[in-house]
């Protein structure tokens, strides 16, 4: 029979906030040191991309977003690797543009240097390999699509490193908006226009149901024949007609109070240069 100093404490059920306090207590002693905890950083984007019966279509779109304000409404997010190779980025702008430029100019000497053409699988192990190397801190999101010796070929490479291989991808802030698209959609060996449609209907569920996406939709399609980039495929944004007049007449609102300031200003000094134009 057990006594009361070895008897086992029942362990209650629910949830387990003791690294709660431990961050608080963290942050509050770091703080009284002048640091602070960092920020999650909030980016936007919806990318996606299929494989259908004669290659692979990639679609982005095309805002930039800097914290709540959109910096770019024309941004190119479908960036070229090789001449069979292209691949969309997403999360932070910079690091995805530098990125691909990189893998862009090494897949360039690799293939110089075998003398073969490159394939898309070396790509995905290259990116995949820096990712990981900095573990996270390259902000990229990345879908690499192609058409090689083996076909066509489709990958997402996620920031830390990993990746899949599916005949679908999207990624991004608007990723699950465009995947129920695919989802719903979605057959192997779609024709051309068809699937350029789905890719553009997946695109544009991603823009209206998300904030940081928006603008227009790109399209890139890859074939054996070559690579048709589409720039500015579609604009599901547009901006409508004013349906009427919204300016009110002089009067409409009272005024209560009015106080005038004048400004007493004193020219110093004022000088007038022409510009020399030969």
């Amino acid at each position: 029979m057990l006594n009361s100093s070895t008897q086992c404490e029942m362990t209650s059920g629910g949830f387990c906030f003791d690294n709660a306090r431990r961050n608080a207590v963290l942050e509050a002693e770091l703080s009284e040191k002048g640091y602070k905890a960092p920020k999650a950083r909030k980016t936007g984007t919806t990318i996606a991309g299929m494989v259908f019966k004669d290659g692979v279509i990639l679609g982005a779109d095309t805002r930039a977003t800097d914290d709540m304000v959109v910096a770019d409404k024309n941004c190119m997010k479908i960036h070229y690797i090789a001449p069979n190779i292209y691949c969309c980025g997403a999360g932070v702008a910079a690091d995805a543009e530098i990125l691909t430029q990189m893998m862009s100019s090494n897949i360039e000497l690799h293939s110089l240097s075998t003398g073969r053409p490159p394939l898309v699988v070396t790509v995905t192990r290259q990116i995949k390999q820096k990712l990981f190397r900095y573990q996270g801190h390259i902000g990229s999101s990345l879908i690499v699509g192609g058409v090689d010796v083996d076909g066509p070929q489709l990958y997402s490479i996620f920031p830390h490193g990993s990746y899949d291989k599916l005949p679908f991808l999207t990624m991004g802030s608007g990723a699950a908006a465009a995947v129920s698209v695919f989802e719903d959609r979605f057959k192997a060996k779609m024709e051309l226009e068809e699937a350029k449609q789905l890719v553009r209907d997946a695109i544009t569920a991603g823009i209206f149901c998300d904030l940081g996406s928006g603008s227009n939709v790109d399209l890139c399609v890859i074939t054996e024949k070559g690579v048709d980039y589409l720039r500015g495929y579609d604009r599901p944004s547009q901006k409508g007609q004013r349906e009427g007049s919204y300016r009110y007449k002089l009067g409409t609102t009272p005024v209560l109070t009015k106080t005038v300031t004048p400004l007493t200003l004193d020219v110093v000094e004022e000088s007038i240069k022409t510009m020399d134009t030969q």
